[in-house]
């Protein structure tokens, strides 16, 4: 959990991805169309992933997949479904330009 946390706090998005996942993909896809240089952090590259994956799982109320896990702020605001409603609500603009991530 504390490398989790670490990683999250590197920059204003974070996404936790493994490089199969398709959902993980069209996150990280999104992020990039709104103008967010998100630091993603492929799972299955990395030697303590599967610590990693398991925190994440737990942090997310340990139901669904861990992946994508999406940070803003250094805050987790979710998964897929998550990160996808706010967009459609038009409420993750707002959180990237107070996290920075995105300029007006």
């Amino acid at each position: 959990m504390e490398r989790v946390m670490q990683l999250a706090s590197e920059r204003a998005v974070v996404v936790f991805t493994l490089s199969s996942c398709s959902m993980c993909h069209t996150v990280t896809r999104m992020m990039a169309d709104l103008g967010v240089n998100a630091l993603v952090h492929e799972l299955d590259s990395d030697p303590r992933g599967k610590d990693m994956e398991r925190a994440l799982h737990k942090m997310l109320g340990g139901r669904g997949s861990a992946v994508p896990a999406v940070f803003i702020g250094g805050k987790l605001v979710g998964g897929t479904n998550r990160v996808m409603s706010l967009h459609l609500t038009g409420e993750l603009m707002p959180m990237l330009m107070n996290a920075g991530a995105v300029l007006v």
